[in-house]
């Protein structure tokens, strides 16, 4: 174990890891590197982020980014570091509770409608108009005659979306079932994140099928060239969010870059895939 004294003595950096390496197993060394690089990574990404916002707002640009994806695939945390060093003048997260009884009476798209980015504007949705699309045909919140309507639609309104200038990103976060599983174990056994945990999470494992089933339908009705869907593999979370951000950032020419930045923003394809119908996906 590292005292303070190695702290205290220690001449560079190089230095302090050789001792550090001699002093702890290789696996706890290997994983603080990995999480310093990832620190280092995202507050890199973080910096391009605000970049691209500042164009955003001077160019006018309407950007739209939705995070979808299966209980606990870490929607949340990701737009959490997205938004995390932007202004907030330019840029909002929606995460919109159930409807109203009024809003149940209204055109379904007209309460998102309302959310959509104004000039200059960054809008993330944590959720968005796709729970139609999976959780509520498979918890019985929707008729089969307002899913099937909303899937003859959303083409639809996202092609006027297109053809009115707005950019819609659409991800959807991939997890595996078992790592689903133990997200939400570990929720349960923490006091500050058990509040994250509700009876549709578990319902979300007993009913992994029938989400896997509508997942598909989405996919394939709704994957268009000028709206298509992202696949963020996220069973890594920290992957994930770094990811997310590079594939968000390679889809705008938003300064003039050098090659080291141009490297930075490269997605990984291994983890961020554009959808396919023989594309392997985790859920």
């Amino acid at each position: 174990m590292l005292t303070s004294e190695d702290f205290q003595n220690f001449k560079n950096k190089q230095e302090f890891l050789q001792l550090f390496k001699t002093k702890e197993d290789d696996k706890k060394v290997q994983d603080i590197l990995a999480s310093i690089q990832y620190e280092k990574e995202l507050l890199q990404l973080q910096g391009e982020l605000v970049d691209l916002q500042r164009w955003v707002a001077d160019t006018g640009k309407r950007v739209c980014i939705i995070f979808e994806g299966r209980d606990a695939a870490g929607k949340g945390g990701s737009i959490r570091r997205f938004a995390e060093h932007l202004n907030p003048r330019s840029m909002r997260i929606v995460a919109l509770t159930k409807p109203t009884n009024i809003e149940r009476g209204q055109w379904y798209f007209r309460r998102y409608i309302k959310e959509l980015p104004n000039p200059g504007e960054i809008v993330f949705f944590d959720r968005s108009w796709y729970n139609r699309a999976v959780v509520e045909p498979v918890m019985g919140f929707c008729t089969d005659t307002e899913y099937q309507k909303f899937m003859v639609q959303v083409p639809e309104f996202e092609h006027m979306l297109y053809e009115d200038g707005v950019i819609l990103i659409k991800f959807w976060f991939s997890i595996t079932k078992e790592e689903q599983e133990k997200r939400f174990t570990s929720r349960l056994k923490n006091p500050l994140k058990r509040w994250k945990f509700s009876p549709v999470d578990q319902e979300g494992q007993n009913r992994w099928d029938d989400y896997t089933f509508y997942k598909k339908q989405m996919f394939s009705k709704t994957h268009t060239t000028f709206s298509p869907w992202i696949i963020i593999k996220t069973n890594n979370k920290k992957e994930a969010r770094l990811e997310s951000m590079r594939y968000v950032l390679s889809r705008f020419n938003y300064k003039e870059t050098n090659n080291n930045s141009k490297q930075l923003i490269i997605p990984d394809p291994n983890i961020v895939q554009r959808y396919h119908r023989t594309a392997k996906q985790a859920d």
